[in-house]
């Protein structure tokens, strides 16, 4: 069956089983004012909706930074992605050190939209609202399409030069690109201790970026090298006595139609999860059903923690029900290749699960 954003779970489970904490770069102080780093793949600095503040901070405290990228810079795109989903924000470009979720956020004024980051944007009265050129950092806007006080967030095409400019703009401090650090320096990595927002990010709002991001970390650390099929064919093998059947596994959100995974894969994969982190914790990070994150839309569910994948003709809903007595179950619903509304199969998946509620008091 065909996944969706329930790959994140694939993700999230690498990113416990890898991680106690998520280092956000590696650096070196040499004068105590030139800064050296190195990218992690760490996604939350100037994030729009996860911003890490100690990590900008930290930034604003040298005089000069010198930025060594990795030799090998991951695709932009995961295998198996339309590629006319450049235009919008759940596709944005993967990166060596991601900025800004690597999208501009684009506000409405008097006359035409303020990007932030800044990039050149003009009037398009063919446009729907606001686009972006494929290859370009351009963007494009209609004036008749405007709306009051609107908010929109646009993917822009990502490069270390781009990087090294914005963070430069961003901490009014000189930023540049290196090749060769100097020898002897004292290497070290950065927490900031932000785990609890990036994997809320990854799991309430299903954002695609930061479990893109999360598989190049995990790789980043078990190869030095940021190749999402590096941490996928690791963790296929750690996870090879437990995993019950086949898996088709090809990037960290579930963007790609080339995943492929049974629901007692997924019944496995919960059962992992819930013994590498306590319960508690677990509660607070998957949404709930009629209260948080994507599980909004299941108001008439009770007591369930679980991640939704949604594709076009697809809906998936895995994750735990805790019952009256205070027992845990553990359940994957995966309904593929549908014609009715969505709607509809979430009506249907409610039904399913509240009959089992009644039987399972």
């Amino acid at each position: 069956m065909t996944p969706a954003s329930n790959t994140k779970l694939f993700t999230f489970l690498g990113a416990l089983q890898t991680f106690d904490s998520l280092a956000a770069l590696y650096y070196a102080i040499e004068k105590d004012s030139l800064l050296h780093f190195k990218s992690t793949g760490y996604p939350l600095l100037l994030h729009p909706f996860y911003p890490d503040t100690t990590l900008h901070s930290f930034f604003s405290t040298v005089k000069k930074g010198y930025y060594y990228p990795p030799s090998e810079s991951p695709n932009p795109s995961g295998a198996g992605w339309a590629w006319d989903d450049y235009a919008y924000y759940y596709a944005a470009e993967s990166s060596s050190f991601p900025i800004y979720g690597n999208s501009t956020q684009a506000v409405w004024e008097a006359t035409a939209p303020k990007l932030m980051p800044q990039f050149p944007v003009y009037p398009d009265s063919l446009v729907s609202r606001l686009e972006r050129e494929h290859q370009s950092n351009r963007f494009a806007y209609n004036p008749a399409a405007r709306k009051e006080k609107d908010t929109l967030y646009r993917p822009f095409k990502t490069s270390d030069s781009l990087f090294v400019r914005l963070l430069s703009e961003a901490t009014n401090k000189e930023m540049a690109i290196a090749t060769a650090p100097p020898a002897n320096l004292d290497w070290k990595p950065l927490y900031t201790h932000h785990e609890i927002p990036l994997y809320r990010g990854l799991l309430q709002d299903s954002d695609n970026g930061i479990a893109e991001a999360l598989l190049l970390m995990i790789a980043e650390h078990q190869s030095g090298r940021m190749r999402p099929e590096v941490a996928i064919d690791t963790l296929q093998k750690q996870w090879s006595s437990w995993l019950p059947d086949p898996l088709e596994w090809v990037d960290g959100s579930g963007v790609s139609r080339y995943n492929m995974v049974t629901p007692r894969t997924l019944v496995a994969l919960l059962q992992q999860i819930y013994t590498s982190a306590d319960w508690e914790t677990l509660q607070t990070l998957f949404p709930k059903s009629g209260q948080s994150g994507t599980l909004q839309a299941y108001a008439d569910l009770k007591n369930v923690y679980a991640k939704t994948g949604s594709l076009r003709h697809n809906h998936n809903l895995s994750g735990y029900w805790v019952s009256e007595r205070g027992n845990t179950y553990l359940f994957s619903v995966m309904v593929n290749h549908f014609t009715a509304p969505t709607a509809e199969i979430r009506k249907g998946i409610t039904e399913v699960l509240t009959a089992l509620q009644q039987k399972l008091k």
